[in-house]
């Protein structure tokens, strides 16, 4: 049963962070794009951020019965900071992109800032998972 666990946690970490590396190219395209091609790339956007999000759900359910399943305590650093990374990337996540995707459809829109802001929230929620995903396979015994 660990096995199978484990397998679902990395392969829930994967789709976790995967997807995001793929909407790197995609947020240049968009500078260039406009109507119904712009429109694509924002659906694009929409669906990976969902996929992230499920996996998400996944990951932290095979996390949490990982650790419990193992030897590992929840007060183990790694685990906490994880927890703590996690915490704060949920919160970010809300904020990030689906606002900002909305603010497309406003005839006002600042197409040229929204695309700014979401690259920056793009590379802050990479490295906010990458730490995470360094804490799982690393395992640093800060205390």
């Amino acid at each position: 049963m660990y096995s199978i666990l484990l397998y679902a946690h990395i392969m829930s970490a994967i789709l976790s962070i995967g997807p995001f590396f793929v909407l790197v190219p995609l947020v240049k395209r968009m500078e260039a794009a406009e109507g119904a091609v712009l429109q694509s790339q924002i659906a694009t956007f929409k669906s990976a951020t969902r996929l992230v999000k499920h996996a998400g759900h996944v990951l932290v359910a095979s996390g949490a019965l990982l650790i419990w399943q193992s030897a590992w305590q929840w007060s183990t650093s790694w685990v906490a900071l994880t927890l703590g990374v996690m915490v704060g990337s949920i919160f970010f996540l809300a904020r990030a992109f689906t606002p900002v995707l909305r603010k497309f459809d406003e005839p006002e829109a600042n197409q040229a800032a929204l695309i700014k802001k979401l690259n920056q929230s793009l590379w802050i929620y990479i490295f906010l998972l990458l730490l995470m995903l360094w804490f799982m396979v690393d395992k640093p015994m800060l205390w």
